[in-house]
């Protein structure tokens, strides 16, 4: 795995039990097999990223189904896209591990390793108890721990990194493949929050150093129970807008129909 010391940049060489650079900086795997390459110093919180609370939620929405149809296109799309002879690839921002397991079986079809990276240590843990196959680290996904030109292709749902980082860990020739929220994306659960639900701008893909080969379009319509509704608000960023009573009406609802919206682009770094 090409990961790179988080403290002086030099590569990480792995043992039985830790990752160690030349300079002698350790980092130890922990006993669900996860690494952390999160200093304290760059970190801005104590516990960053979601809690487990918030993971534990988003697992069971997932697990429901509920974005099996945009795990298997990002899935499809890796797997036509990826070269057969790739080495690593990389879930940023993988969360549980839901896409990431996903994303593993096609790199295993292409020869590579798969490595999952979250900011969040509970997410982490998480994932890599229940997903043996994939390392995962707790790290940022502004300070990518991970050497130059060393990654092959990277997923990317909803979770923000810098232009400059992607430029310098994929190799020349190698992808990103991105999913961000279409204009109607949770229209009607945006509705019971804002007076005025407003449409998300459109995404053109563009990243600074990559030109985007391939744009698809998905949306289709979901029906929850209250108790999914719930876990799946808890899962969004305006989540924190939502009186009381929104959280409450969501929960004794029967049923809650909502429809998704994602557009998914493929990038190859010039």
């Amino acid at each position: 795995m090409p990961f790179s010391c988080p403290l002086c940049h030099t590569p990480l060489n792995r043992t039985a039990s830790s990752f160690t650079c030349a300079n002698r900086h350790q980092f130890d795997i922990a006993k669900e097999g996860y690494v952390n390459l999160l200093p304290v110093q760059h970190k801005r919180s104590r516990d960053p990223g979601d809690s487990a609370e918030m993971m534990q939620a988003r697992r069971a929405f997932l697990d429901a189904g509920h974005y099996l149809p945009l795990r298997d296109t990002l899935s499809q799309l890796l797997d036509e896209k990826l070269a057969l002879n790739a080495d690593t690839v990389l879930d940023i921002g993988c969360g549980e591990g839901y896409y990431t397991d996903a994303f593993a079986q096609v790199a295993q079809r292409h020869g590579a390793q798969m490595t999952g990276l979250d900011v969040s240590k509970a997410a982490v843990r998480a994932a890599a108890k229940r997903y043996r196959s994939t390392l995962f680290c707790v790290a940022s996904s502004h300070r990518l721990p991970y050497l130059d030109n060393s990654i092959d292709a990277v997923i990317r749902i909803y979770a923000p990194c810098k232009a400059q980082e992607l430029m310098r860990v994929v190799k020349p020739g190698g992808l990103v493949i991105t999913a961000a929220p279409g204009p109607r994306h949770l229209l009607e659960l945006k509705g019971l929050i804002y007076r005025q639900a407003q449409l998300h701008e459109p995404d053109s893909g563009e990243i600074e150093g990559f030109r985007v080969i391939e744009h698809r379009a998905l949306s289709y319509t979901m029906t929850l129970t209250g108790a999914e509704a719930v876990a799946l608000l808890q899962m969004t960023p305006f989540a924190w807008r939502a009186r009381p009573e929104v959280w409450e009406a969501l929960a004794a609802t029967e049923t809650f129909t909502c429809q998704t919206d994602f557009t998914l682009h493929c990038l190859q770094r010039i």
